[in-house]
């Protein structure tokens, strides 16, 4: 029996794993800091499901959540979300 990927599920938005090289450029086009930025758990699925992809993924990194904006199920836009993971386990 396979694990079920969560990322593979149609109400789970696009979530992907900003490189580190790029997270000056996302802070700064957010005029933000990461301590400002939601958080998302370590221990979100989302997130483990990401760690099978790049490897460990390490708090304090940043993750792109991609939402697309339906209406009449059409696509009528696209919305970027950004998280910083957290050891914190959210409730």
């Amino acid at each position: 029996m396979s694990k079920f990927n969560v990322l593979h599920h149609d109400l789970v938005p696009e979530h992907d794993l900003v490189e580190e090289r790029d997270e000056g450029q996302v802070l700064k086009k957010l005029n933000t800091q990461k301590d400002f930025l939601p958080k998302i758990s370590i221990k979100d699925p989302a997130i483990e499901a990401l760690s099978e992809i790049y490897g460990e993924i390490r708090p304090g990194r940043i993750i792109r959540i991609t939402r697309k904006v339906s209406r009449d199920d059409k696509t009528v836009g696209i919305t970027e979300y950004y998280r910083v993971v957290s050891n914190e386990v959210m409730r």
